[in-house]
């Protein structure tokens, strides 16, 4: 389990490094006053850094599901290659969930892949339970 989890860090990481970046270009270009950021405080961020800064908070959400639910796993010593499945599936959407969010962007797609990795995580609990059983 503990490939999928540092998988997980590093999407996190690398959506966190494109939305700093894109926060300095939005200096950079005077599209946003450097003021703006100290309490989140602009009356109308550019499209970009919302987009990225939502992607970037959304990494802390639902994937602590995943997390605890790996770590569970790993500290009972649990092995399912089922469960590992539900993990490596449900990394591979959370990264095209990022993809979609920070780029196209578009809203049925973006629920269609959240929604699916939801239920990979949530079958990697249930997996998890039936393996303690």
């Amino acid at each position: 389990m503990i490939y999928p989890v540092f998988s997980m860090v590093l999407l996190t990481l690398v959506v966190g490094i494109i939305a700093f970046f894109t926060r300095v270009n939005s200096v950079k270009a005077r599209k946003v006053n450097p003021k703006a950021y100290k309490l989140m405080d602009a009356e109308s961020f550019p499209e970009s850094v919302i987009k990225t800064t939502r992607c970037f908070n959304n990494q802390f959400e639902v994937p602590v599901l995943f997390y605890v639910g790996c770590l569970f796993y790993v500290a009972l010593n649990v092995s399912s290659v089922v469960g590992l499945y539900f993990a490596w599936a449900f990394v591979l959407l959370r990264v095209m969930h990022a993809y979609i969010h920070i780029t196209y962007n578009h809203l049925l797609h973006r629920i269609i892949v959240f929604w699916l990795a939801v239920f990979m995580v949530l079958g990697l609990w249930i997996t998890l339970m039936l393996n303690m059983a």
